[in-house]
């Protein structure tokens, strides 16, 4: 069994209901729900999580060969660890968009690419950014991936389908606006700020 909460709108003659998705992660030290007018999936890891016994022996289990290759590459094991945390949690973003879950759509049955940092600057800074793309039979949809970080304590993966309806490769950015909330407390929107750190993906982080 699989798929996704949404809204239970109640109908009412001569309206229609407005399109609206959501997606919520959490950790044990963050909550996150996205919210959009498009299919989305989102995902959020700590940056200082261990991972059980060897990560490659982890990724050799979860992931597809290319995506282990890449990792087998890196030789620092904390750089080859934070990298697995990345593609790990663009992911389980991808898996949460489609509403398929891990049985109904396995880790190694799809590859999610990181370019490396290139030249093409960040909607929203001025430091470079990666390419994200997904290669999958699950889904014949496009999907626009945009990795942040948090803090510099969590990593955040949105996946949501592109419907700008654009043929050509320049896909319009995933516009984002991020806010810090404690209920009661505070409300802040921290897009722009030092706090939330664009690190791959098309984005245009609005304030």
């Amino acid at each position: 069994m699989y798929g996704k909460p949404e809204i239970d709108w109640q109908h009412t003659p001569g309206w229609s209901p407005p399109s609206f998705h959501f997606n919520i992660s959490h950790t044990s030290s963050l909550i996150a729900c996205g919210i959009t007018t498009s299919p989305i999936g989102i995902d959020l890891e700590e940056k200082a999580r261990t991972i059980k016994n060897n990560v490659m022996s982890f990724a050799r289990r979860f992931f597809c060969l290319d995506e282990v290759e890449h990792l087998a590459k890196i030789i620092d094991p904390e750089i080859q660890r934070l990298e697995f945390l990345k593609l790990w949690t663009l992911k389980e973003a991808y898996v949460k968009a489609l509403g398929r879950g891990f049985s109904a759509a396995p880790f190694n049955t799809f590859r999610i690419h990181i370019e490396p940092p290139t030249d093409r600057i960040s909607e929203d800074t001025d430091s470079k950014v990666s390419a994200i793309a997904v290669n999958s039979t699950h889904s014949s949809n496009k999907w626009q991936f945009t990795l942040l970080e948090l803090a510099d304590t969590h990593y955040a993966a949105v996946c949501t389908e592109n419907n700008s309806g654009s043929e050509d490769d320049k896909e319009p950015p995933m516009s984002l606006r991020v806010w810090k909330t404690i209920p009661l407390v505070e409300d802040l929107c921290m897009s722009g700020t030092s706090s939330v750190i664009t690190i791959g993906g098309c984005v245009k982080q609005l304030r």
